[in-house]
């Protein structure tokens, strides 16, 4: 007889080989080029990651865009705006795109370029040479002017703050064509040249009247225009009752410090707005963003009401509806290793975000357990963390919890392989992690370590579905995609979207790709 120790009968499907290292130089498997794509554009905001420089990340995702082809580019730049509510990625793609002669330049640009902080990071990337070209050539300006031609007076307002480039420069470069005596009087004034002040929009009258009589009331413009002149309390409560709800959000504790919580009135005001539905939905916040503005207000000296810490928590729970109710036997696997405590969107001199990544996996793994109450949650580093979490506790609460500890290596395959221990029974696995799992790295071509327990576990779970979502902007997968397994990047809602799909049966074989497919140009 043969050894049985070599030729032993295989259970199961064949666990593929794998073909690449990780950025931790263990064995995983490549994206495949769309994938690829798809996962940078979701996740990438330019800035250096645990395991990425800023520079790297940025070839990597225009030689993401050559292979994968200008109209899944132009796709994928649409749904990265849209649905990963994502800025700098989906301008760069965008970029991309006007030095390709094809017309997906300007079907994707009205969709991406959609407001004026967009449009000066579209003008300032291309500026900068990284999409290929310096100028901003034909196409691009046209696009460009005709943006500034068609945007409102307060739209231009709003984009007025901020430099390098400034609206001012935009304009200079573009040259738009002014409708009429109005429009031309307001881009006079943008780029501080004399003009018609008679012939100034009423909005920028109305700024110029307040900057000379603070008496008057407060100007419907963004507040950052505002604050060298001698504000009051009320005058900070006005701005606050004109504010766009991701403004409002993002300005508690200056609201706090500048007294506007004690007027009458504003707190209510404020803890009314923030859960409201349909501005949650129009300011496209991801939920990580609620997360920030709870630890902000929730800090003792900030000065926020408890009504409004109160409503930033109603406020998550609407952000989060989106998470599927799978209501069968959920786990979810938050990974809290060492390089999980490194800022979600990367370091940027002056402009580091607090929250981490393992912040975000803690809220998704809290958000699964608010909508699934039996669900199990597992977090992992090297090994399975104990921890018990009241499915009843706010969303918050839970995901403050689990981003408290962690720390050591990552080995993705740890939870799955004590559910094998256990002889557990589960429907749906879903692991959140930056996958670049290398304690249980295994040698060239045997598979990773969590395809191997993946496939332990299917054994006496032959309907098991299993969910890898990857926060950061990598290239590698620590399971292969198939009719069980789905791969998805970012962290915004739309993640929910696509989990929920999965578990339910209505994705097909590219999954998460081909919900990008769908998009009509």
């Amino acid at each position: 007889m043969a050894n049985k120790s070599v030729f032993a009968s295989s259970r199961g499907a064949q666990i593929p080989p794998t073909d690449t290292l990780n950025n931790e130089h263990a064995w995983s498997y490549a994206m495949s080029p769309r994938h690829r794509l798809a996962q940078l554009a979701v996740t990438g905001t330019m800035n250096t990651t645990f395991y990425v420089q800023a520079d790297q990340q940025l070839q990597k995702l225009i030689e993401a865009a050559q292979i994968a082809g200008p109209e899944f580019t132009a796709k994928t730049a649409i749904y990265a705006r849209e649905r990963g509510h994502m800025k700098d990625a989906p301008a760069l793609l965008t970029a991309w795109l006007s030095t390709v002669q094809t017309p997906h330049f300007d079907l994707a640009f009205d969709r991406v370029i959609d407001n004026g902080k967009m449009l000066r990071t579209f003008v300032q990337i291309m500026r900068s040479g990284a999409a290929g070209r310096k100028s901003l050539g034909s196409r691009p300006k046209r696009r460009v002017a005709n943006w500034l031609e068609k945007a409102s007076d307060i739209e231009l307002m709003r984009a007025g703050v901020g430099q390098a480039p400034s609206l001012a420069d935009v304009i200079k470069m573009v040259h738009p064509k002014p409708a009429d005596k109005a429009r031309e009087a307001f881009y006079a004034w943008l780029i501080r040249k004399p003009c018609d002040v008679e012939g100034l929009p009423e909005i920028v009258k109305a700024f110029e009247a307040f900057k000379r009589n603070p008496g008057l009331e407060v100007p419907d413009v963004p507040f950052q225009m505002l604050t060298a002149l001698p504000l009051t309390p009320k005058h900070w409560a006005m701005i606050g009752r004109k504010a766009g709800w991701q403004m409002l959000r993002m300005n508690l504790a200056t609201f706090a410090r500048q007294g506007a919580f004690a007027v009458n009135g504003f707190t209510d005001y404020v803890a009314r707005r923030l859960p409201d539905r349909n501005a949650i939905e129009k300011a496209r916040v991801l939920p990580y963003q609620l997360m920030t503005a709870y630890r902000m207000a929730a800090e003792a000296n900030s000065g926020v009401p408890a009504e409004v810490r109160e409503a930033l928590q109603d406020a998550m729970e609407i952000a989060i509806a989106n998470v599927p109710n799978v209501s069968r036997r959920v786990v979810i696997c938050p990974d809290v290793s060492g390089s999980m405590h490194s800022p979600v969107t990367g370091h940027r001199k002056g402009a580091t975000t607090a929250v981490r990544c393992i912040d975000v996996a803690g809220l998704i793994a809290a958000a699964f357990l608010r909508k699934n109450g039996a669900a199990r949650v597992m977090p992992f580093e090297h090994r399975v963390v104990s921890m018990d979490l009241n499915p009843r506790d706010t969303v918050m609460t839970n995901a403050m919890r689990l981003a408290a500890i962690g720390g050591g290596g990552t080995d993705c395959s740890a939870p799955i392989r004590q559910l094998v221990q256990e002889k557990a029974k589960v429907d749906l696995v879903v692991i959140v992690s930056d996958n670049e799992s290398w304690v249980d790295a295994r040698p060239k071509g045997r598979g990773t370590g969590l395809m191997e327990a993946w496939q332990k576990l299917k054994t006496n779970n032959p309907y098991a579905r299993l969910v890898c979502i990857d926060i950061q902007p990598n290239t590698t997968l620590q399971a292969i995609d198939r009719k069980d397994i789905l791969n998805v990047g970012g962290f915004s809602d739309a993640v929910f979207e696509v989990v929920a799909a999965f578990a339910q049966g209505r994705l097909g074989p590219d999954y998460w790709v081909q919900e990008i497919e769908k998009i009509r140009l």
